[in-house]
């Protein structure tokens, strides 16, 4: 036996709110900085490696031996990034701003630095072997090498030299 009630539309949709399942909250994806060997660095709810990043240097955390290979960090504000030992082969860091970071060993094999700002950069030990260091400004910026065995390209010697504001005639 089945009944009929009529209800006011107004008290029709108090019940169906009542009834209808809640949306739940979404949870925010993690993004982990990692080291190469999966140890975690850092932990972001920011929806980019990028903003990750960044948050994590504005807040002076330790990224040393970071797992940032082929990051995308172009334009990226890294000053005073402590990056010792990162690996950021073919990391894009087109026009990032990393004054002062300290990039000692680290891995920036094939990295794009094309007008990045190195200003008093730490880099002893730094492996560049083809990075893209056009119009890159290193002053004050702190080269030591691995007794020749840190290597830059041929044809990348003169923007090497011009950023160093060596001018070669």
């Amino acid at each position: 036996m089945s009944r009929t009630i009529t209800i006011s539309d107004e008290s029709y949709e108090r019940l169906k709110e009542q009834f209808q399942e809640q949306p739940k909250e979404k949870k925010k994806a993690k993004i982990e900085i990692k080291t190469f060997g999966g140890s975690v660095l850092w932990e972001s709810e920011k929806e980019t490696i990028r903003e990750a990043v960044v948050e994590a240097v504005d807040r002076g955390a330790d990224l040393e031996g970071a797992d940032l290979k082929g990051a995308y960090l172009e334009g990226a504000y890294l000053r005073g990034a402590y990056l010792r030992g990162a690996y950021l082969e073919g990391a894009n860091l087109r026009g990032a701003d990393l004054e002062g970071a300290d990039l000692k060993g680290a891995d920036l094999k094939g990295a794009y630095l094309e007008g990045a700002y190195l200003e008093g950069a730490y880099l002893r030990g730094a492996y560049l072997v083809g990075a893209d260091l056009k119009g890159a400004d290193f002053f004050h910026t702190l080269f030591y090498g691995k007794g020749g065995t840190t290597k830059i390209k041929k044809e990348q010697i003169p923007d090497f030299l011009k950023a160093l504001g060596v001018v070669a005639e």
